[in-house]
């Protein structure tokens, strides 16, 4: 069954005429749409030809092509009998899960997790490793996991922003180097990198001494966790971007610009989400599931 959602975006395009001209009506149908839908001026709007609605009695339908410089996308609209008001109809297909839909996009195969490996509530952060907005997301999921480590599972995927962090590029293969090996590995890198990010930098470092720096902490990592210290350094010296472009390309086909992205069963927010919204947004995620929300941690005397 479809729902349809009808949002009335223009009344009074015309106040007299019982069959108004067409060249008029679609002029004035033009000028509501460049200004309803803030279409710049040098993009052309072309209107076609009314057709009856077999959906909404007293209207027509008609699509509106929007073209510039050999691009060009269609909007479909209903304009009345009378040629007196436009609807923008959007049909919502209530067979399909959207929210499924996303996650399915995202390849989490041999990626670590963090909290119940079984859990109903699956929480997907695209990660930068040099990002400051990151490292505070990080902690307050470490903060949250506290009370909600039996009812979620926490997964990172990787978006390091080039252009603006030299080192993330790095710290992102290493990690993956670790994670192939221990999942505690990786989030103790992953603690660490992010809580010490400043350090890392340095007072005017150079840029090959903080990777180089990157990749100490990751052989340093390994050893406290009984990696493979031959493979491990193979892994870092090689540099592989394999893993990590398919993870850009994934990112890219989600939509996500900017980091941190998170996704909580699908559901997408962005920046470094306060604890209190993101507990919000957790508990309606395991109320449908069919899951108990943890009790409100009791906030300490002075707080």
């Amino acid at each position: 069954m479809r729902r349809l959602f009808l949002c009335v975006l223009l009344l009074a395009v015309g106040c007299k005429a019982q069959s108004p001209n067409n060249a008029d009506l679609n002029r004035k149908i033009e000028n509501q749409v460049r200004v309803s839908f803030g279409v710049p001026p040098y993009v052309d709007v072309s209107v076609g030809e009314r057709t009856p609605s077999s959906e909404f009695q007293g209207y027509d339908r008609l699509v509106v092509n929007f073209s510039y410089q050999g691009q060009s996308q269609t909007r479909e609209l209903l304009v009345s009998a009378d040629g007196k008001k436009l609807l923008s109809v959007m049909k919502m297909d209530l067979t399909r899960d959207p929210l499924a839909e996303v996650m399915a996009k995202m390849d989490l195969t041999g990626r670590p997790v963090r909290g119940n490996k079984d859990a109903k509530v699956t929480v997907v952060v695209y990660d930068d490793f040099q990002c400051p907005y990151c490292s505070r997301l990080h902690q307050t999921l470490n903060d949250v996991l506290k009370s909600y480590g039996g009812e979620i599972k926490v997964v990172y995927k990787d978006f390091p922003l080039l252009e603006i962090h030299p080192w993330a590029e790095r710290a992102a293969i290493d990690s993956g180097c670790l994670a192939k090996q221990s999942a505690g590995a990786y989030w103790d890198f992953a603690d660490y990198v992010h809580a010490n990010g400043r350090q890392i930098q340095g007072e005017k470092r150079p840029i090959e001494m903080q990777r180089s720096e990157i990749d100490r902490i990751a052989m340093d990592t390994g050893k406290r966790h009984s990696a493979d210290a031959t493979a491990l350094a193979s892994c870092v010296k090689e540099q592989s971007k394999t893993d990590l472009k398919a993870s850009l390309k994934e990112a890219a086909g989600l939509g996500i610009e900017a980091t941190p992205a998170i996704f909580i069963n699908g559901m997408k927010l962005d920046g470094a989400v306060p604890e209190e919204q993101l507990r919000v947004v957790l508990d309606k995620a395991l109320i449908n599931v069919g899951v108990a929300a943890p009790a409100k941690p009791v906030p300490a005397p002075g707080h």
